[in-house]
């Protein structure tokens, strides 16, 4: 069997973990910053650029994951990359992991002395790779499918391309075909499981029971549900019809359990639970429609414009 083994450090490759470990610590506070913020933990974020975009990026279907921000398992991996750049700078962590490696592959590697296993770099370089191409998938979906610029997205997926960069070119790789072969499985695996993931959320319209509106992904923050609770005790009705893509889109702005908070009424004949003589009583032209002080107000409206056109004075870090 053989094995990729690296060629001892130069100086300038001492610097490449200490590098990586601050890019990592910024990747870590950029997504736990958006995780918090997802989370209604801190208050609303200042995105460069405008916020509507970061929002509408945030707070879309492919912005959670297992119920729970995207942004987060972003935070996971930045620590990992972390904990790999960083802990083989500690002697005795070294000495350590040295030992461990010398023991379990006795009679296929000798101890390095001095040096770090291959473990700590072929880790590193194998989780930025997955990082770097996900963040690939992330950004085409942000451009082409959301239409939307997040500046806290594009900073996450150029620390990931330049992670990946380092962790390439800042070791000499005697077995580079090895290192190539690794590169296109994984980069592939990678990228089907991401476009699979992508295609899976944007069919929101195959639906559980017929008539019914599809469910709803995105996270609520208290200060979405403190809104949604003020609109339904305020009297404010939503008009939607299940079959509407903006109608989602606006329920999505609210989040899962915020949405399920508001007053409804479905106004499609064959929808569940139809109120077809109410909608048109009401005059509703279009979907989403909102029932607000007695007035409607129709098409897609941002959580602070409801709260201005409803009086909301609660807490805004929607």
């Amino acid at each position: 069997m053989t094995s990729s083994r690296q060629r001892p450090e130069s100086p300038l490759h001492r610097w490449v973990r200490p590098l990586m470990g601050a890019l990592a610590t910024i990747g870590a506070i950029d997504t736990g910053s958006i995780t918090l913020e997802r989370w209604g933990l801190i208050g609303k974020l200042s995105c460069p650029g405008g916020s509507g975009g970061c929002d509408k990026v945030l707070t879309s279907p492919w912005g959670s994951l297992f119920g729970q921000p995207l942004a987060l398992f972003g935070f996971l991996a930045y620590g990992a990359i972390l904990l790999l750049s960083l802990l083989p700078l500690i002697p005795a962590v070294q000495q350590w992991l040295a030992d461990r490696v010398a023991a379990s592959v006795s009679g296929l590697g000798a101890r390095r002395s001095g040096r770090t296993p291959d473990l700590f770099w072929h880790l590193g370089f194998l989780l930025s790779l997955a990082m770097a191409v996900f963040s690939l998938v992330l950004v085409g979906l942000m451009l082409f499918k959301i239409q939307a610029i997040c500046a806290f997205c594009l900073l996450s997926a150029c620390l990931s391309l330049s992670l990946l960069l380092l962790h390439g070119f800042g070791r000499e790789w005697e077995d580079r075909g090895q290192l190539i072969f690794r590169t296109v499985l994984v980069a592939l695996f990678v990228a089907l499981l991401g476009l699979g993931w992508a295609a899976a959320v944007d069919r929101p319209a195959v639906l559980t029971e017929k008539g019914a509106p599809p469910a709803i992904l995105s996270i609520s923050t208290p200060a979405k549900e403190a809104l949604a609770s003020h609109l339904t005790n305020t009297g404010v009705v939503l008009y939607a019809a299940y079959w509407c893509p903006h109608c989602h889109e606006q329920k999505e702005l609210f989040g899962k359990k915020a949405v399920a908070k508001l007053t409804q009424v479905e106004c499609a004949a064959d929808g569940k639970n139809s109120q077809v003589a109410l909608c048109e009583s009401k005059k509703i032209e279009g979907f989403p429609s909102w029932e607000i002080n007695g007035k409607i107000e129709s098409g897609v409206k941002t959580l602070n414009q409801l709260a201005d056109l409803s009086g909301y004075k609660g807490p805004r870090n929607f």
